[in-house]
């Protein structure tokens, strides 16, 4: 005689071959989506974040030499005849007048000073080019340098360099003296910048890279 399962036994059965074949498929399943997410944490923090990082640079061996520096280093140092410019208003260009004998000249250089001598100092690498005394402007000391930028200064004494010498950025060149055109001003520095055979006002110039003019 045949016998014949309960319906109870086979809903049991197939119940569990169901159970037993999900499995099988949620486990490669399961396995290929911790494999994405390892993926995914990979690219989130390492690539991304390699890329937010923030980077510093090393500026401690920056090449600030091509930069131009004031005449002096002495903070105490101020403005007491400046350059000439007809763009300004009329009361400043009456400031930068120069009164010699009678007649009033145009400042063509900015005149520095403190009361007292202070050391005066190459605004750049360069090389002299010429010391001249001069009757009424004084000891003129005149340095060549790159991208044709020309420094003078005048009224000077104590002048530490001669005619052919290669001199640094921030190198004494002399001391701040008298000159007989600008009696007024005692004890000062008289400084002229030249960039392209043009007398330019040094204030507008302090701080920016020479090869950049």
């Amino acid at each position: 005689m045949k016998r014949e399962l309960k319906k109870s036994v086979v809903y049991s059965l197939y119940g569990i071959s169901f159970m037993l074949l999900l499995s099988a498929l949620m486990i490669p399943l399961f396995g290929s989506k911790k494999a994405v997410q390892q993926e995914f944490d990979y690219v989130s923090k390492g690539i991304l974040d390699y890329e937010n990082e923030v980077k510093v640079v090393n500026t401690d061996n920056e090449d600030t030499s091509s930069i131009i520096n004031k005449p002096f280093k002495d903070e105490s140092v101020k403005i007491v005849k400046s350059f000439y410019d007809y763009k300004e208003s009329n009361e400043n260009q009456e400031n930068a007048l120069i009164y010699y004998e009678g007649t009033y000249m145009q400042s063509s250089g900015v005149a520095y000073s403190k009361g007292e001598a202070f050391d005066v100092v190459a605004i750049l690498d360069g090389t002299v080019e010429s010391i001249k005394e001069d009757a009424m402007l004084g000891n003129v000391l005149t340095i060549r340098h790159d991208n044709g930028i020309t420094s003078v200064y005048q009224s000077i004494s104590d002048i530490a360099v001669k005619e052919g010498d290669k001199v640094k950025q921030g190198d004494v060149l002399a001391k701040s003296s008298t000159s007989n055109i600008s009696t007024d001003l005692n004890n000062h520095l008289y400084f002229e910048l030249i960039v392209n055979g043009i007398c330019v006002n040094p204030e507008n110039y302090y701080g920016k890279q020479s090869k950049e003019i």
